[in-house]
């Protein structure tokens, strides 16, 4: 079933799989715990950044098979995406593994993209079993988006920290583990910001413009979610969002918040947080699948938020248009425990009806 922009879908994806590989400085931020493998240095013993970056989004794809206790040869299709040009980093990953590959780009809200294609195409029946994965990494980022790592640069109070990290999710037809039920597309929105120290309030629009639709096709409000979590706006950009939000009639509560913002403690020296496709990859593959599958937390509403840009389109003075899509997850606890409740309850009212017919004997 589809609206608008939201597609519900009726044979739920699951997610079987889920692993995180993140930098040393991401491993002392605040998700540190959750994350599968922190790496002891940011080149992943590799001689480039970018050649460390294609080996996160191997290790990250590896280990969600893994974790999803199948073998490399049950998944049918990757989706998978970067931020570096012509997504090499995930072009390159996939080489070594012999199955489909779909190439995406969606910068920072690929997580999203690629769970909410995989979703339909698992929701469609077309496949059984793929995986869905992205990542990035501080320093190979920084020089091709901004300024050479030894220049040292000042960084403006409202620029962010690109992760260092790659996570990969795996979706099946069947199995147990939170559910994908709902998928929202966005539309790529400019409002006219032209700063790439600023990427928090290009994307904030696109944030706000997904939200809404979201709100208005499926009738629900904020109130029905236990965390609505954005991509990477950062400190400035959620409170943008926020005001947005207000000016529109919505007003978001304490179960918002932004992965960005909330990625690094605050004596790490990020100024706005985190940004980069590993920042809600990574996030979403540790802490928020690790509450959903504890049932800690029961609906989430995951928006990472892209900006989709180039270092050609900005020194041609192009402003910096964004897009945000959105992925309802939801805990499989409860509906777990209903299902062994029944079965308790057979199994009871069996065993009496039984004892029943041997007195009558």
């Amino acid at each position: 079933m589809s609206y608008n922009q939201t597609i519900v879908f009726k044979n739920k994806p699951v997610i079987i799989g889920s692993y995180s590989i993140v930098g040393p400085k991401e491993g002392k931020g605040n998700f540190g715990p959750y994350f599968n493998y922190v790496m002891k240095d940011d080149s992943f013993g590799e001689d480039s950044y970018e050649k460390a970056e294609k080996k996160m989004l191997e290790s990250a794809i590896v280990g969600a098979i893994e974790d999803a206790k199948i073998k490399p040869k049950d998944i049918q299709i990757i989706l998978a995406g970067d931020l570096l040009n012509q997504i090499i980093s995930s072009s390159y990953a996939a080489r070594n593994f012999d199955v489909a590959f779909l190439g995406l780009f969606g910068a920072c809200s690929t997580m999203a993209e690629s769970l909410a294609i995989g979703a339909t195409f698992i929701d469609s029946s077309h496949f059984d079993k793929l995986v869905c994965a992205t990542g990035s990494h501080f320093s190979s980022a920084e020089r091709q988006f901004r300024f050479p790592l030894e220049l040292g640069n000042q960084r403006p109070p409202a620029s962010q920290w690109t992760v260092t990290g790659a996570g990969a999710t795996v979706l099946s037809k069947t199995g147990k583990g939170p559910k994908i039920t709902m998928a929202t597309f966005g539309k790529v929105i400019d409002y006219g910001v032209n700063d790439v120290n600023d990427m928090g309030a290009a994307m904030a629009p696109s944030a706000m413009n997904t939200m809404l639709a979201h709100f208005k096709d499926t009738g629900r409000t904020p109130d029905d979610y236990d965390l609505i979590v954005t991509g990477d706006l950062g400190k400035l950009g959620s409170e943008i969002l926020v005001d947005l939000m207000e000016y529109n009639g919505i007003k978001l509560g304490l179960n918002y918040n932004d992965c960005g913002q909330m990625y690094f403690t605050r004596n790490q020296n990020t100024l706005s947080g985190g940004s980069g496709c590993g920042c809600s990859a990574t996030v979403f593959n540790s802490f928020i699948i690790d509450k959903l599958r504890k049932g800690e937390l029961k609906r989430v509403l995951f928006m990472p938020t892209g900006a989709l840009m180039s270092t050609t389109a900005s020194q041609q003075g192009e402003t910096i248009p964004g897009v945000c899509h959105a992925i309802v997850i939801e805990s499989d606890i409860e509906e777990n425990k209903k299902i062994d409740q029944n079965k308790k309850r057979r199994v009871t009212t069996t065993r009496k009806v039984s004892y029943g017919k041997k007195k009558e004997a």
